[in-house]
């Protein structure tokens, strides 16, 4: 009886959560990435993903070790000059009269779909990269956890689910 109990909590939690219940816990899991292009010529759209490969390619290995969402954003504010810099020397590579500048910042954004999985509109914690006016389409991802840097093409990832190992310990 004790299972069969604890199941149907199991279960009712997963319906909550499915129905946004819980969404603005989620929220608070969630750092996000924008990369804002100074407009919408392809010039400056083109600079956008260049620069968000480079900055992507520097955050890959600083997250490697990292446990905690504590400290990733450690990490963010440890490093918000060096992408600051790597997105400054593209541009002026490239011949830009604009700079660019990167913060850490909590901002409003709407509801959007990435790989699956959606994120409700509220406020996130962010890196916003400002791409001289920042007035063009914006390229965005969620940084952590990290879904910016998982491979579809990868062959060797083992999926666990947490869920499912629960259920199993409480039905044997």
């Amino acid at each position: 009886m004790k299972k069969i109990v604890s199941v149907i909590v199991i279960i009712i939690c997963f319906v909550l959560v499915g129905f946004g219940i819980f969404s603005q816990q989620n929220k608070q899991e969630y750092i996000r990435i924008h990369v804002r292009a100074n407009s919408n010529l392809s010039v400056d759209q083109n600079v956008k993903y260049e620069i968000k490969d480079k900055i992507v390619s520097y955050l890959i290995p600083q997250i490697c070790n990292l446990q905690t969402r504590e400290d990733f954003i450690c990490m963010i504010n440890e490093n918000l000059d060096d992408m600051e810099s790597i997105a400054n020397e593209i541009l002026k590579e490239k011949g830009f009269s604009y700079g660019a500048k990167v913060k850490f910042c909590k901002e409003n954004f709407p509801t959007r779909s990435y790989d699956g999985v959606v994120l409700e509109s509220g406020v996130y914690d962010s890196i916003i990269v400002e791409l001289g006016t920042a007035e063009g389409d914006n390229w965005w991802c969620v940084v952590y956890p990290p879904l910016c840097f998982i491979s579809n093409n990868s062959q060797d990832i083992l999926y666990k689910s947490r869920i499912l190992e629960i259920l199993k310990s409480i039905l044997k």
